[in-house]
């Protein structure tokens, strides 16, 4: 067992240096203010309404009438995003909207990094219930498939509390959905938009079948009879366990033109539909209440760009494999949340449900001299269909006892996601005498991959509520929560294998000439299963992490003006990644086990040493887990990105010191100015990390020995109003500014003796310095991150108007590959500036109440840009995103 302890010394003299003032400040009769519950007058002007006796007291309560309600009850570092922040920025999911909050960036529009920590270090609950991931990359939930429609806010606490999951690192974001109103409503809105890199041009696409569109096809995609009664065989399909007319059975049920026929068209515009209702209803059990949300949409994205790798010549990078690529990836989500709630004096019960379906289409070309291929020319044609489908069902009570004394509350979730990507496939070209794309016929592969991921989960919190005094009280809370995660996946990949060399007719043929039903025969192409192959690792494996917790807490305002907050949680988590061969044989690798528990305390003060100003300090102890697909040794093919990765099966645990520190004033309603310190120390955080194999290149992952990361935090939001001086446009509006800027460093400490282990090296003892450079920063950590919000608001006129600016600096997406003196440079993203417009207006036409809202994305054009320097410039990925423009119309009833 490893227990966690903070050091006391520290603790004890951030408290001392609290405590002292408040004490100090009691112990002079002061002047009387009200407590922050009730909405009074200022100091000055209450004490010249009370009686001279009222000022006697043995302690002060500082008013706080403009600090928000939810940084009021909170204990903790926060951020909170409302319905208004919501609607403001007119984002369409939560990882578009979180990119606006203080210290978070968003990674490939999905992917959440507080404070420059990767999503590894930061969890996503929905409605306080952990949710599972459909990405065979990460265990956290992608959180573009949250529309924001659905939500009534977020929070992101940056701080520990105990009555969190034990995994933080960055924080933790709680998905809060929309609740049932107190008066019937009904909406629906429906929105067009475009790209100007994508939008009425020519592109790539695939027929596919005929319902697509609607997010599921037709069953064109399904595994065919044949092909699906030789998988339950349980051996390889090829020649040693078919015969040959089996074998051309099977392999003549492939779909072929529909799903590998590249073709090219006019791409057309985006739209999307939404629709919300709720109603509450009164009864003698208490207030029934019902809300339903629905969505579809539908939207297109092209990218011209280019992909290279380097490798040393001399003491500089060049690039040996330089591809042009072309891709049109169409996007479709289907979105649906029913939730039932009963509302009563003391209790609160609810029951919500969130399903939501993305399915992303693709068609792909990549062409220029491989290095694997000695130089030549080369090129690849994909087609690719991915299915991420998200499940959610979560009942939830809050009871109140003995006049609100002690409250009880407790949730039960379910939640399961799948990805499947059916007839993955891949064509391979090279160039012939003449310079026209022949085919290679070694390069073809048709893939079938699922994966299948649940949690059930549960929890329940008891608190008891002291009062210290009039003003003042103590909360006890204990809770226990348990939580179990289990994953599945398989992948089976096919191959043709041509019975003798194909004639040069057959090589200049049309792909769905070649791979006709004519010629798959035993003397033609023959149908074989290369699942498993060298360099693809496990075909399939399962994993699982149960975590059982318990936490107890005390939150006390014991000396006045001071509160605060401090527990500890005990964790005991199991976590597994077990391969599996699928033809009966031996595990490909050992079983990894991990099998760790850990103390993890927590303290927070908060003192209220002036009206509408506080400064809260925290110190905890947490822990980062690796992720299954990080621990998993199987390959798998980024579509992002086109590169491989592989999971390390000799990962282990985290452990991070989290340190932190801000002040906070609220000098008007909704207003304010915060600015914050933050320090962790990390032992052995995992990052990515670039291996090699011969020439093959794969992404995996590796634990650093340690790393440190610190910054600091500014947040400003202002309203200004102007006197009517004949400029009637300006004076009729109430104007935003609103800023946040995070600066952050980091290091990786790699000394002498430092080792790191991983797959290429059987889990033995290597050289850290070997894969680590000493000084280097910590993988996706950010220098800078900042966020500007100008506009107006005008409630005459019923419009609001604001333009979005967000920037964040150069970030290591992974390390480069190692070597023995000669280490290639890290790739480096550099996200840059990006600059949106968004415009809103409601009005009346017809009797009906109506909502009209004008979207510009990415004015500047910025485009994407990953690379290598040294020397040269290595354009690991980079490609144009273009400007977006979108109008919607919403109707309410």
């Amino acid at each position: 067992m490893k227990t966690v302890t903070l050091t006391l010394s520290g603790v004890l003299l951030a408290t001392s240096a609290l405590i002292a003032p408040g004490l100090a400040y009691a112990q002079t009769p002061p002047v009387q203010t009200a407590p922050q519950t009730v909405t009074a007058q200022t100091p000055a002007a209450q004490a010249e309404a009370e009686p001279e006796e009222a000022s006697q007291l043995d302690e002060v309560v500082v008013l706080g009438r403009y600090i928000p309600e939810p940084n009021r009850e909170s204990a903790e570092v926060a951020a909170f995003l409302t319905a208004e922040d919501l609607e403001r920025t007119g984002d369409s999911s939560a990882a578009g909207a979180l990119a606006r909050v203080t210290g978070l960036t968003v990674v490939e529009g999905r992917f959440v990094y507080v404070r420059g920590l990767g999503e590894r270090y930061s969890s996503a609950l929905l409605n306080g219930s952990p949710l599972p991931s459909p990405e065979p990359l990460q265990r956290v939930v992608p959180l573009d498939l949250f529309p924001s429609s659905i939500l009534e806010s977020v929070t992101v606490q940056k701080s520990y509390s105990v009555d969190f999951p034990g995994e933080f690192g960055g924080g933790v974001i709680d998905l809060r959905t929309v609740d049932a109103p107190n008066e019937p409503f009904f909406s629906m809105s429906a929105s067009v938009g475009g790209n100007t890199e994508t939008t009425n041009k020519e592109s790539l696409i695939y027929y596919g079948s005929r319902t697509d569109f609607t997010g599921f096809d037709d069953g064109t995609r399904d595994v065919p009879g044949p092909l699906a009664l030789a998988f339950d065989q349980g051996v390889p399909v090829n020649s040693a366990n078919f015969e040959a007319q089996q074998l051309q059975r099977i392999g003549q049920s492939l779909i072929n033109a529909p799903l590998r026929l590249l073709q090219r068209e006019t791409t057309p515009v985006n739209f999307g539909f939404d629709f919300a209702g709720g109603l509450s209803s009164e009864s003698s059990m208490g207030t029934f209440g019902l809300i339903a949300v629905a969505g579809y949409s539908n939207s297109w994205s092209t990218r011209n760009g280019v992909q290279e790798e380097g490798q040393f010549s001399g003491s500089v990078l060049v690039p040996v494999t330089s591809k042009a690529y072309e891709s049109n990836q169409n996007d479709i989500q289907l979105n649906f949340l029913g939730g039932l709630s009963l509302t009563n004096e003391n209790s609160e019960i609810k029951w919500t449900n969130f399903f939501v379906r993305n399915v992303t289409k693709e068609a792909r070309i990549s062409a220029g001299p491989d290095f694997d291929a000695g130089g030549a020319v080369q090129r690849s044609d994909f087609t690719e269909w991915y299915e991420r489908q998200l499940f959610s069902s979560q009942l939830a009570g809050e009871h109140e006892f003995m006049d609100g004394a002690v409250e009880f509350a407790w949730r039960a979730a379910y939640a399961k996601t799948e990805r499947n990507a059916p007839y993955e496939t891949r064509f391979e070209y090279g160039l012939d005498i003449n310079g026209n794309f022949v085919h290679e016929i070694g390069g073809n592969r048709v893939s079938f991959s699922e994966l299948d991921d649940d949690i059930v989960s549960g929890g329940a919190d008891l608190s008891y509520t002291l009062p210290l005094s009039d003003y003042r009280e103590a909360v006890f809370s204990v809770g226990v929560a348990w939580s179990d995660n289990n994953r599945d996946a398989q992948r089976r990949d096919l191959q043709f294998v041509p019975a003798s060399t194909l004639t040069e007719e057959q090589r200049q043929s049309r792909v769905d000439y070649l791979y006709s039903d004519y010629n798959i025969r035993p003397d033609g192409l023959i149908l074989t299963e290369i699942t498993g192959g060298a360099g693809s690792g496990a075909a399939a494996y399962s994993a699982q992490l149960e975590v059982a917790a318990a936490y107890a807490q005390v939150d006390a305002e014991i000396i006045p003006l001071v509160r605060t907050t401090f527990g500890v949680r005990y964790e005991d988590g199991q976590q597994s990644v077990t391969t599996r061969d699928l033809f009966g044989g031996a595990a490909p690798f050992a079983p990894t086990e991990i099998d760790e528990q850990y103390f993890l305390p927590s303290f927070t003060a908060t003192w209220n040493f002036a009206e509408d100003q506080q400064l809260r300090v925290g110190a905890s102890q947490t822990i980062g887990r690796p992720q299954f697909r990080e621990l998993a040794p199987q390959s798998y093919t980024d579509p992002e990105t086109d590169r491989e990765f592989t999971g390390n099966p000799f990962l282990v645990d985290t452990e991070i010191l989290n340190l932190d520190a801000r002040y906070e004033w609220f000098f008007a309603r909704q207003q304010y100015l915060t600015a914050g310190v933050f320090y962790k120390d990390l032992d052995k955080p995992v990052e990515s990390t670039i291996v090699t194999s011969g020439n093959a290149r794969q992404q995996s992952f590796i634990n650093s020995p340690q790393a440190t990361i610190y910054g600091a935090e500014i947040e400003a939001k202002k309203f200004f109003e102007f006197p009517d001086n004949g400029m009637s446009f300006i004076a009729n509006k109430r104007w935003l500014v609103q800023a946040n800027y995070t600066w952050s460093d980091s290091e990786v400490n790699v000394e002498a003796g430092d080792i790191v282990r991983t797959p290429g090296g059987g889990g033995a003892d290597e050289d850290a310095t070997f894969f680590i450079e000493d000084g280097s920063r910590l993988q996706g950590q950010s220098e800078h991150v900042a966020n500007l919000q100008l506009g107006w608001e005008d409630d005459t006129a019923r419009s609001q108007a604001t333009i979005i600016v967000n920037y964040v600096s150069e970030r290591i997406s992974a390390r480069g590959a190692g070597g023995a003196g000669n280490r290639e440079p890290d790739y480096i993203q550099d996200p840059g500036i990006f600059v949106d417009f968004v415009y809103r207006k409601d009005f009346e036409y017809g009797g009906r109440d109506l909502g009209f809202a004008l979207e510009l994305r990415n004015l500047l054009s910025t485009d994407f840009d990953e690379y290598q320097e040294l020397g040269n410039k290595i354009l690991i990925n980079n490609y144009e995103l273009g400007s977006s423009a979108s109008v919607s119309l919403t109707a309410r009833f």
